[in-house]
């Protein structure tokens, strides 16, 4: 309601204007005023200085922006490929912003510099081969390097020796949630289809197969520092995007097919939360959280707890209303402590049969009355037969 109201006013104070517009202009009928369309050297004047004024709105906002929104990014990469992705990055931009502050400088101070003068001339130039070569090749190199560095660095991203001592892990997604499936001590992920979805067989997980036997679901993704973990990706509904943005990864979870993704984490998790620049944004956000909370308090509502760092796969593609939503807690931990909390994780395929049992445990006992009445019945009828037969 509140923003068809803004709308509603907005669209108001534009039709004021236009009419203000419209009565200003009657009231100049009759003055003397120049008709010819043509730039004045004042029009010029006027042109080339605000090219300069936009120059500098440019960078003040840019600047502005780096001190205002700067302390937002990540920090420190949590897996081994992340300072190769971060440099990348870095690479990049320092690129664009050289790029940018010579072309932008020149194209405005020329603009100012070569406005329109009466009795001025352009020069007709017709063309210069040597600078069209010059400002083609120049990109050509600059962008091949970088499309060269990139796919080097992607390569050592997403190659996987088939020999490699990996950790199988597969990311189910789907509206509006995410599972885990570790692939057991033989490191083979069983197979799997949404057919056989059922119960608490969520994932759709195949239990005849011998690879699924010691298959084991979760809802909260562990996985432990040093460990090369190799990522399998399957979607339920629609097209997901699983992005764990402290360890630098991302990779498109697509309905029918597997995709993947690999890293080795750097940083437990307790360490990430000891990492200077994790404390200050923690920090930050209780101090928003607090500020919060006391104007819930003041309305009578609950207060807001306390923020602590975690690690999280989050979806990055809008895949429907709750898609804000879906996410999943990571936490990275000491080889031994991995160990120590997978050990009490029970399999898919015992969870299945123990569903299997309760459901016919419950069969069973509804069935109990019945018998037990039909058992009374039948003695009632013997007690009455007998009695017959003794008169």
């Amino acid at each position: 309601m509140t923003s068809l109201l803004v709308i509603t006013v907005l669209v108001l104070l534009s039709i004021a204007i236009w009419q203000m517009t419209k009565i200003f202009d009657l009231t100049q009928v009759g003055a003397s005023k120049e008709d010819s369309q043509i730039a004045t050297d004042n029009d010029n004047n006027v042109q080339g200085y605000l090219m300069f004024g936009f120059l500098a709105f440019l960078y003040i906002f840019m600047i502005y922006g780096l001190f205002k929104w700067g302390p937002l990014v990540l920090g420190t990469p949590a897996s081994e490929h992340g300072p190769d992705y971060d440099n990348l990055m870095y690479i990049s931009l320092a690129i664009i912003f050289l790029v940018q502050a010579i072309t932008q400088v020149l194209l405005h101070y020329f603009a100012f510099k070569y406005r329109g003068a009466k009795d001025k001339k352009a020069l007709y130039y017709a063309d210069n081969d040597k600078l069209e070569f010059i400002w083609t090749i120049i990109p050509v190199v600059v962008l091949a390097g970088l499309i060269l560095y990139g796919l080097y660095t992607w390569t050592n991203i997403m190659f996987v020796d088939e020999d490699e001592d990996v950790m199988v892990v597969e990311l189910y997604a789907k509206q509006f949630g995410w599972e885990a499936r570790y692939a057991g001590k033989d490191n083979v992920l069983g197979k799997a289809n949404v057919r056989l979805i059922e119960g608490v067989n969520t994932m759709g997980v195949d239990i005849n197969d011998p690879n699924a036997q010691d298959d084991i679901a979760v809802s909260e993704l562990h996985i432990p520092k040093g460990k090369k973990v190799l990522f399998k990706m399957r979607s339920q509904d629609i097209i997901h995007s699983a992005y764990m943005p402290h360890f630098r990864a991302q990779m498109n979870c697509v309905p029918g097919m597997v995709t993947q993704f690999a890293f080795t984490p750097t940083l437990t998790t307790d360490e990430m939360r000891q990492d200077p620049n994790i404390i200050a944004k923690v920090d930050n956000i209780n101090k928003i959280r607090s500020a919060k909370s006391a104007q819930l308090v003041a309305e009578g509502k609950s207060p807001l707890d306390p923020y602590t760092f975690d690690y999280l796969l989050l979806c990055n593609k809008i895949c429907g209303a709750s898609h804000y939503n879906m996410q999943m807690k990571i936490v990275v931990d000491t080889p031994q402590e991995f160990q120590n909390w997978l050990k009490d994780k029970g399999t898919i395929v015992k969870a299945v049969k123990e569903e299997k049992a309760a459901k016919e445990a419950e069969k069973n006992a509804a069935k109990a009355p019945t018998q037990a009445k039909v058992a009374d019945t039948a003695l009632v009828a013997t007690a009455d037969d007998k009695v017959v037969v003794n008169k």
